[in-house]
């Protein structure tokens, strides 16, 4: 078998950060969990790219709000949620296949 020897890593290799968390504390933090960290630097021009793997998980988040009863959390047991977040994963999921069906 090919691949890196012994057990699978459990972290990431890289974080990404925006402006919000450009402070040598919070970049330190990240390093010595051993994880490189990749967060975009005040002051500096727009463009490092960040933005454009960040927008992936805000557009999800986008996808989960269409949902009131997720947007609006009216569960208080965690399974329940649990379980609509995971119907409501589904269901957008199957919207996309749907869209993307040859007809």
């Amino acid at each position: 078998m090919r691949g890196k020897r012994g057990r699978p890593r459990c972290r990431p290799d890289v974080v990404l950060g925006d402006r919000g968390y450009d402070h040598d504390k919070y970049r330190r933090l990240v390093w010595d969990l051993g994880v490189k960290p990749q967060i975009a630097r005040r002051g500096a021009e727009h463009g490092s790219g960040l933005g454009t793997q960040r927008w992936v998980v805000e557009r999800a988040f986008a996808h989960l709000h269409w949902f009131r009863r997720l947007r609006i959390r009216w569960e208080i047991r965690d399974d329940i949620h649990e379980t609509f977040l995971s119907l409501a994963c589904s269901i957008i999921c199957w919207r996309r296949l749907k869209k993307l069906r040859p007809r």
